[in-house]
């Protein structure tokens, strides 16, 4: 799991926001005077995981960079209905046209993280330690450095980033080069030193896959009652991954199972946004 780099990422993400948003300009901030200052609170109404700060920032500075922010929580920290989040302050002209695009991100990456908090949550609720929450590539497009930082933050680990660091021989990479010990030869043989996870489906895949030298096995789909058998098939020789309509009361259960990882792109793709709002007054 390597460290996220999104610094760059998040730039482009603001500027294409914002591009999205203004094209020629704001009409309806272009009403107020050039010189009006404006003073802001940034409320949530529910029980949350914050996340997106560094991206609601970049919002505003991209707009004016004289523009101050004043946090009274930080990412990761767990949220109260109706607890002030921040202070702004500056033009009101680029306070206005900035609200909505610094809340998206706000309210999408806390969503990400709240349901992620969830999940860890409830993995651990019998106590469990060792299984971690895994994220996976179903990730909004265009923010998927933006989302893995959220399952971060709500307390879940990173998968790969994408498809260019890290082997993950899935179903077709199979049917395409011949079988799982084919696929697993020539990625040996293509990326050595590199991890090469590979999705089975079965128990005598899962035995395959050992006897070619995968390093991850994801059990796709599998039983309960199978999940065990690969567990003990496995004996500690690979690291197993459960993967495949991942249900949150399934969680805790599944955790019990020995497995290394539980996998899900629900934290990612089945969110929704947390409510906050931006209260306006004269600076």
């Amino acid at each position: 799991m390597k460290k996220l780099d999104y610094h760059q990422d998040l730039v482009n993400n603001v500027r294409q926001a914002l591009t999205e948003d203004l094209r020629q300009g704001d009409l309806t901030a272009n009403l107020i005077a050039a010189d009006a200052q404006l003073h802001a609170k940034v409320i949530c109404r529910e029980s949350a995981v914050l996340c997106g700060q560094a991206w609601f920032n970049e919002v505003f500075h991209q707009l004016d960079p004289e523009i101050s922010i004043h946090w009274l929580a930080k990412d990761s920290d767990r949220l109260a209905p109706n607890q002030t989040l921040c202070e702004v302050r500056g033009n009101a002209r680029a306070l206005l046209t900035g609200e909505r695009t610094a809340l998206n991100f706000l309210q999408t990456l806390s969503a990400t993280a709240t349901i992620t908090a969830q999940y860890v949550a409830a993995m651990g609720s019998m106590g469990n330690t060792k299984t971690q929450l895994l994220d996976t590539r179903k990730t909004l497009p265009g923010l998927r450095l933006a989302q893995k930082y959220a399952v971060f933050c709500g307390g879940g680990c990173n998968h790969r980033q994408g498809l260019y660091d890290a082997i993950l021989i899935k179903e077709n990479h199979i049917h395409a080069c011949g079988g799982i010990s084919a696929a697993i030869k020539q990625a040996q043989t293509q990326q050595p030193g590199i991890s090469i996870e590979v999705e089975t489906e079965s128990l005598a895949e899962v035995a395959e896959a050992l006897t070619a030298g995968a390093d991850i096995i994801m059990l796709d789909n599998f039983s309960r009652e199978d999940i065990q058998a690969a567990v003990t098939l496995n004996q500690g020789q690979a690291k197993l991954e459960v993967s495949g309509n991942v249900e949150l009361a399934q969680l805790a259960e599944l955790a019990q199972l020995g497995v290394d990882y539980i996998s899900t792109g629900a934290i990612t793709k089945h969110i929704q946004a947390i409510d906050l709002s931006m209260r306006f007054n004269e600076a």
